[in-house]
């Protein structure tokens, strides 16, 4: 357990390197186009539309990091962030799932490559599963969170979207993703709240993700 001034500096620390230089590297569309594992990654995975180029723009403070769509699916690809000068970790945007319009030869293409990256990625020390607060955990993310525990990759479930329901209802959901959470072998017990659009819970993400790669 950290004390709120141990919170206080983590924040701050993590605030400092995100207002740093961040850049796109890559796109990797296979795995034998994966850069150097040469420092931590931090990976981020949700269903289409969940808002994961949203929030990975707010978390970095650039407003075209990651490209947004309304298109499901537009994510086909592992998209590799540098942060940091010198280096210090890397973000990876995995694609989406859990859209019905997809063929189902690229659906089975984009899994194979997501299971084989979360199972053969040495440095990637955490992964960010972003579920919707207007609808918890569905089974569509059931499918990820058991490929995740299945690969053992440490993961954080975080909620997106938290302006969008009353108070009441994202506790509720906070709950039901919570007893969730302590049922999953490599779940971290604490769940995050977020709103790209109103910078909810963006700062204690940002110290989340700084003490999964500096552990």
């Amino acid at each position: 357990m950290t004390g709120p001034e141990e919170d206080a500096e983590a924040i701050e620390a993590a605030r400092k390197l995100f207002a740093g230089p961040i850049a796109f590297l890559k796109s990797a569309p296979q795995l034998k186009f994966l850069p150097d594992p040469v420092v931590p990654e931090v990976a981020f995975a949700g269903r289409s539309n969940v808002g994961k180029s949203s929030l990975l723009n707010a978390l970095t403070g650039r407003n075209a990091l990651a490209r947004t769509s309304n298109t499901p699916g537009r994510t086909q690809e592992l998209n590799f962030f540098d942060v940091g000068d010198p280096l210090a970790f890397r973000l990876v945007d995995m694609p989406g799932y859990g859209f019905a319009k997809a063929p189902k030869d690229v659906v089975r293409k984009w899994r194979f490559l997501v299971n084989d990256f979360l199972r053969g990625r040495a440095v990637l020390k955490r992964a960010l599963v972003l579920i919707d607060s207007r609808h918890g955990i569905k089974p569509v993310d059931t499918e990820i969170l058991d490929m995740l525990d299945g690969a053992a990759v440490s993961y954080h479930i975080v909620l997106t979207k938290a302006d969008k329901v009353k108070a009441t209802e994202l506790d509720a959901v906070l709950e039901r993703t919570r007893a969730n959470a302590r049922k999953r072998p490599a779940a971290h017990p604490d769940i995050l709240a977020t709103s790209s659009e109103k910078g909810m819970g963006i700062p204690e993400l940002r110290a989340a993700i700084l003490g999964a790669v500096t552990d």
